[in-house]
C-alpha cells in the first residue's frame, strides 16, 4: 500500500471521527433532546452549526472514501475504519470528558492490533 492511499484512508477515517465529535457536541448543545422528538426538536437539532458541520465532514471524508476505493481492495481499506473506533473514543474521553472502562480500552487495542495487522499484509 502507497503511503499517499494510507494517508487518504487516514485522513476518511479521521474526518468521520471528528464529524461524530461535532454531531454530539452539536446534540448536546442544541437541547433538542430535551424537547423529547418532536418536530420543532429535530429541526432545532438539525440547525445546530455543530451538526451542520458534522455532516459536511461526513460529506467530504465520504468523497476522500470513494476515490480510496477506487484505488485499493474493499478487503484491504474496509478495516481501517475501524480506526474510526479508536478516534471517535479518544476524542470522547479527551475533548467530552466521558468515562472509559477496562473493557473498552481492551477492545479498543484489540481493533488497533487488527488494523495494524491488516495494512502489513498489504
Amino acid at each position: 500500500m502507497s503511503l499517499r492511499l494510507l494517508s487518504l484512508i487516514l485522513l476518511s477515517v479521521g474526518l468521520s471521527a471528528l464529524a461524530q465529535l461535532l454531531l454530539k457536541m452539536g446534540v448536546d448543545r442544541s437541547g433538542a433532546v430535551s424537547q423529547g422528538e418532536s418536530a420543532s426538536g429535530l429541526f432545532t437539532m438539525l440547525m445546530s452549526p455543530m451538526v451542520i458541520g458534522g455532516l459536511a465532514l461526513y460529506g467530504i471524508g465520504a468523497m476522500v472514501w470513494l476515490f480510496v476505493l477506487g484505488k485499493a481492495p474493499l478487503s484491504l481499506a474496509y478495516p481501517f475504519v475501524g480506526l474510526g473506533f479508536i478516534l471517535t473514543a479518544a476524542l470522547g474521553v479527551f475533548v467530552l470528558n466521558e468515562g472509559v472502562s477496562a473493557g473498552r480500552i481492551a477492545g479498543t487495542l484489540l481493533i488497533a492490533l487488527g488494523c495494524v495487522l491488516v495494512a502489513r499484509s498489504a
